[in-house]
């Protein structure tokens, strides 16, 4: 989708980590609407630890994370969904002993009409018709590449303006992973932007608009999809090629 000069999400020169470790060291980056952007770096270079503090599972020791202009830097997890940043983390992390049904059900439980979460039910399965096909089946019995599908789809229940995924297609097949790429392509066309941590940088680039490097805590580099492509020595030095 073509993006617009808007900002939607703009982080500004944080500095973060976890009790007294550092682990982002004056972060800045932005997300504007109607785009894709990747945040690429190898195990270890801060990328989640970026999607959760946009998500607001930490707090920035300073700088500041705005949405529409608007610091969201303090608040909960739940106010900043309110807003429309959802948040699909690494591994999945369905509910095995639900059905996939109910893990959609637990992704909308801030919308109070009945007849509004079943239609974004039917949206989901329209998206991922799989998971139609096994609307009763135990999430736990799900393939690694349904239950992918099944926590984005989950995700989406919110209808947010921005989503952000931590490695969705970790473990899964080249074919599923592709599938799975396919459809965030199909979601952003449709209006959502993305934020997407990816270990597969040919992966991610095949979606993105725009890329971020990310090495120990800080941004080393900003690049168009195609410049990033074309840059064999910076995909060596951080992205090992």
């Amino acid at each position: 989708m073509t993006s617009t000069t808007e900002a939607l999400l703009e982080v500004q020169q944080v500095i973060a980590g976890y009790g007294n470790l550092t682990a982002l060291h004056k972060v800045s980056l932005d997300v504007k609407k109607g785009e894709v952007v990747a945040l690429l770096g190898a195990n270890g270079a801060g990328k989640s630890t970026i999607l959760r503090l946009i998500s607001g599972l930490i707090t920035p020791k300073s700088g500041d994370v705005k949405w529409k202009g608007e610091s969201i830097a303090k608040l909960r997890p739940m106010e900043i969904l309110k807003r429309g940043i959802s948040h699909c983390p690494e591994e999945r992390h369905v509910w095995p002993e639900m059905t996939v049904a109910q893990n959609l059900e637990l992704g909308g439980y801030l919308i109070k009409s009945k007849q509004e979460c079943e239609r974004r039910m039917d949206l989901a399965f329209q998206r991922f018709p799989r998971l139609k096909e096994r609307v009763k089946q135990l999430a736990g019995t799900l393939s690694g590449g349904e239950q992918q599908m099944l926590a984005i789809a989950r995700a989406l229940m919110s209808e947010p303006e921005l989503l952000i995924l931590d490695e969705p297609s970790l473990g899964l097949s080249p074919l599923m992973a592709k599938e799975v790429f396919s459809v965030l392509k199909a979601l952003n066309e449709h209006g959502v932007s993305i934020l997407v941590v990816e270990q597969n940088v040919h992966n991610a680039l095949s979606v993105a608009d725009r890329a971020y490097v990310v090495e120990t805590g800080e941004i080393v580099a900003e690049r168009e999809s195609q410049g990033l492509l074309n840059d064999p020595e910076l995909l060596n030095a951080y992205l090992g090629g």
